[in-house]
């Protein structure tokens, strides 16, 4: 990495200009397809949120490898070729050259995009189904609840969406929250829109709406509740069917970058003050309430993503150092250990089966495999996939439909500041990275290279394929 990514240096993707990404290893042969371009180039009057974001001085850039190197030379792989499984690899780019992508959801053939265009782009097989756009504030978060579509923005609002009947790819926004009876509950008795125990009556102050960015959502385990958490250091927690909010709590002394709702009634927060809280749900006769249960981690690097594994026995936490914390369910939530790899922060997690992805500032992806049993193992580094040209902001993931007799697949969705969304697959049986070095629990270690990719066609604006003439 250069020192481009220095504290108070200024990176573009605005420009006219377009830089090829790195050639890597490729089969088929590339000259079948155009290769993804990406606008890296300076321009004046703006700047990349790369070059504003803390994360990207967590870490010496200095020390920092380029991720397109590869793994030749690195070990015998007549073994792994007799084994039968999928390899991993890049199946495509969905580009379109109009802003950082932030958020992303999937559900069956859908894709939704969401970016700092201000729009929410809906994608099925690859092409560009349908798009809405918001009035204000870039689309930090997207969560999909039946037929209704959350989306959390940088002012502060949540917007929800639905599909027309008639129409599957027109979009219509039917609610905003805090909505206007909200706001009218609210003038008129201030002191009573929410029924404050003693313990939390401090949050009173912030009430219904918040004050700051919207950084994350997460719906309950029963789908009934919507979480957002804010950089105005607070959690709120919505009723989904009639959009009305019923609790607001101060959950840190700094912004909250995550919120994840787990198992037995608890949900995970964690902020850039560094900790990651544990609250405990409450539904009492008439009303839903949350208490603070403990703390996992205080460090003092901030927490920027939080995961829950399939099975809901492990929860992962990613830092602003690079690392990936996790605790073990049936342990009492014990500490498991600290995946380490990343050189820059961990911007994502996101969990699908025995796996687990981390989305980083240091423009990969690695891909875990938890130990059977989900404790009691070490996690081992099966790839790192690299390609994009920016910091890999979100992920998303579903079950590869096409997956063999035996294998079990996933398609894997990575949202980067480069302006692309890259699509994966990714098997479960594919063998560990070589030169992996394994430490104690608290020093786990993924090294070595990445494992060699082919080069995929990317998809124009419309989503289709663009084969070289």
């Amino acid at each position: 990495m250069s020192s481009k990514h220095n504290k108070g240096s200024s990176r573009d993707v605005n420009g006219q200009a377009f830089t090829k990404l790195t050639k890597v290893e490729t089969i088929p042969d590339p000259d079948i397809y155009d290769i993804t371009y990406v606008d890296i180039s300076p321009s004046e009057g703006s700047s990349s949120p790369l070059s504003k974001s803390p994360w990207s001085v967590q870490v010496d850039p200095s020390a920092v490898d380029s991720p397109y190197h590869s793994a030749k030379g690195t070990g015998d792989t007549t073994k792994e070729e007799k084994t039968n499984y999928s390899p991993n690899i890049l199946l495509g780019s969905l580009v379109r050259e109009e802003g950082h992508i932030y958020s992303l959801a999937t559900s069956g053939d859908l894709l939704y995009t969401g970016s700092d265009s201000k729009n929410i782009r809906v994608w099925k097989n690859n092409v560009e189904f349908s798009s809405f756009k918001s009035n204000s504030g870039l689309v930090k978060a997207i969560v999909l609840a039946g037929d209704k579509i959350f989306t959390g923005h940088q002012d502060g609002k949540i917007r929800v969406w639905k599909a027309s009947s008639k129409e599957s790819n027109v979009h219509r926004r039917v609610g905003t929250m805090p909505n206007l009876r909200d706001y009218i509950r609210n003038s008129i008795v201030p002191s009573s829109y929410f029924n404050f125990t003693r313990r939390n009556r401090s949050s009173a102050a912030l009430g219904f709406r918040h004050l700051d960015a919207i950084s994350c959502l997460a719906l309950s385990e029963d789908k009934r509740l919507l979480y957002s958490g804010s950089w105005d250091k607070t959690f709120k927690v919505w009723r989904v069917s009639d959009l009305r909010c019923l609790e607001s709590v101060s959950a840190h002394e700094d912004a909250v970058n995550a919120v994840v709702s787990g198992f037995d009634g608890l949900v995970f927060t964690g902020s850039a003050d560094g900790s990651v809280k544990v609250w405990r749900r409450e539904d009492q006769a008439k009303e839903t309430k949350h208490f603070f249960s403990q703390t996992l981690l205080k460090q003092d690097c901030a927490v920027t993503a939080i995961t829950v594994d399939q099975s809901a026995t492990l929860i992962y936490c990613g830092s602003s150092d690079g690392t990936v914390n996790f605790w073990e369910r049936e342990n009492n939530m014990r500490n498991g250990g600290v995946l380490k790899g990343h050189k820059l922060a961990v911007l994502c997690l996101v969990a699908a089966g025995n796996l687990m992805f981390s989305g980083s500032a240091d423009l990969g992806i690695r891909v875990w495999r938890r130990p059977e049993g989900g404790c009691g193992g070490e996690h081992v580094c099966l790839s790192i996939l690299t390609g994009h040209a920016g910091p890999v902001k979100c992920l998303a993931v579903e079950r590869d439909q096409e997956s063999a007799t035996g294998e079990r697949r996933w398609i894997v969705y990575s949202g980067s500041l480069d302006r692309s969304v890259k699509m994966w697959r990714v098997s479960e049986k594919s063998p560990p990275m070589v030169n992996q070095e394994f430490r104690l629990p608290d020093q786990l270690s993924c090294g070595g290279g990445p494992s060699e990719l082919s080069v995929a066609p990317s998809f124009s604006a419309q989503g289709r394929i663009s084969p070289k003439k």
